[in-house]
């Protein structure tokens, strides 16, 4: 298990030539998910028990379309579980790391003991009969059980959480993997046309937490002073994709949190809560307590997935926002600046 492989070059050419056909509606006791934070994917099966007609994947860099498509199966089941986008990130550069998604059988005298397929499992080790082992499907959902029952596991920076469910000799093997997984990932869902009720996080590198800004005041206006400072008071706690408080938030579930303190209602997910209040013409128009959205790591321009609140400025005049960044972070202040070049849309809840 676990052998270096090559990495990806370019982007990703994604073609579907087939319609998408999947089994969406699965029992989710097991993965403790609710259905209203995950993820679903267009055009859901007609029937709970249809076969998946998979679509057909370019190849595209060090990827060929077998790879692509193997990492496509891993993307589908775990949004068919509802299981969080980074548990797909974990996953896929899990299988990069233990097979280059490569659904491996038996390789004789180089094979690592038993194991067998996109994940390395062993029979012998409980993950399936060799022939389920070899089913690109039954190992991904099998990966993905075992990845739940993990405590804590949405916090876990991805190798921990990859060494964790695999057990591998070389335990570090798997970070080098994140960013080709989360762009594969990226494009996977994009072009199987999933759409994520919940957030999966900024989609920026981590900055450290400004902290409140030199003579940042709170608004004098009560309601806009009582959902800022709300959202104030959640500083340092963990981003928990589908947390909506009170020791761990995701990013509109900070935003819905916040708002609720002053009295206003708000959509629970940031595809939603860009289509709520009133429309902000530009930066410099926003008051404290309007929201900002960003493509984040899931999203677009037209389809923003992640968001923050704007909570005003410091003695300079400087903008700040607050915000859940992402999976491995914290809720933090930054400033502005930091995603004025990727501003989807601006919002102002109302009444």
């Amino acid at each position: 298990m676990s052998k270096p492989w090559t990495s990806l070059a370019g982007g990703l050419a994604v073609v579907i030539l087939a319609p998408l056909a999947l089994v969406v509606f699965v029992a989710l006791a097991m993965f403790g998910v609710s259905p209203a934070t995950g993820c679903t994917i267009n055009p859901p099966s007609v029937s709970p028990g249809a076969s998946a007609a998979q679509p057909e994947w370019s190849g595209q860099g060090s990827w060929n379309s077998e790879q692509v498509s193997n990492a496509a199966i891993i993307v589908s089941v775990g949004a068919e579980l509802h299981v969080p986008r980074y548990g797909w990130e974990i996953a896929v550069a899990t299988a990069m790391q233990e097979s280059t998604l490569r659904n491996l059988g038996h390789l004789g005298a180089d094979n690592d003991h038993d194991s067998l397929g996109l994940f390395q499992q062993r029979p012998s080790q409980g993950w399936g009969t060799p022939e389920q082992i070899l089913d690109p499907r039954h190992a991904a959902r099998k990966f993905y059980e075992r990845l739940v029952k993990i405590d804590g596991w949405p916090a876990m920076p991805l190798t921990q959480a990859a060494q964790a469910v695999q057990r591998s000799a070389f335990p570090d093997a798997y970070a080098r993997w994140q960013p080709e997984a989360q762009q594969l990932v990226a494009l996977i869902s994009d072009g199987m046309n999933i759409v994520c009720t919940s957030d999966g996080g900024d989609g920026l590198p981590s900055l450290d937490d400004a902290g409140l800004p030199d003579g940042f005041l709170l608004p004098s206006d009560p309601q806009l002073r009582a959902v800022v400072a709300f959202a104030l008071g959640q500083l340092g706690k963990p981003y928990v994709w589908g947390a909506e408080g009170p020791d761990s938030y995701d990013c509109s579930g900070l935003m819905m949190a916040a708002w609720a303190e002053g009295g206003v209602k708000i959509p629970r997910v940031t595809a939603d809560q860009v289509r709520t209040g009133a429309a902000v013409p530009s930066l410099a128009a926003m008051r404290p307590g309007d929201l900002i959205f960003i493509p984040g790591s899931d999203g677009t321009m037209t389809r923003p997935g992640h968001v923050g609140m704007y909570i005003g400025v410091d003695r300079s005049g400087r903008q700040y926002l607050i915000q859940a960044p992402s999976t491995g972070d914290v809720v933090k202040v930054v400033a502005v600046s930091n995603w004025s070049r990727q501003v989807a849309a601006i919002r102002r809840p109302t009444p």
